[in-house]
């Protein structure tokens, strides 16, 4: 005789089953949150599925500052890198050579931007 699990239980390990599906590895690690095993998933981020968070490990000695600033420097270069694949395809579909001038203004300065944020991380 099986017990019925509670929904949210239920819906809990149907995530964890996707993120199993879907490449991830579980980890011999517990969210420090609320103890559910970590996921490492294909991308590398660790994640709590029940917490549905990214979770990150500080190794000992590590400062957690500089822990924290390495993610926001990826996740700044992430989306100077989305923007720019938006711009380019906006620039592709544009005929108005004044909007060209502009997006092609953008695309420059987002360009800077993405050069200084992996110089800064590069320092470190």
């Amino acid at each position: 005789m099986s017990a019925k699990r509670p929904p949210e239980q239920a819906d809990v390990l149907k995530r964890m089953a996707d993120a199993l599906k879907q490449g991830a590895v579980m980890l011999n690690l517990q969210c420090p949150v609320c103890s559910s095993p970590l996921f490492r998933l294909r991308s590398g981020d660790i994640w709590c599925v029940k917490c549905q968070k990214r979770v990150v490990i500080v190794k000992e000695g590590q400062d957690v500052m500089t822990a924290a600033s390495d993610l926001l420097l990826n996740a700044l270069e992430e989306t100077l890198l989305r923007k720019l694949n938006d711009l380019n395809a906006r620039m592709r579909e544009e005929e108005d050579l004044d909007r060209l001038v502009e997006l092609c203004s953008l695309m420059a300065r987002i360009l800077d931007n993405l050069e200084r944020v992996r110089r800064i991380a590069k320092m470190r």
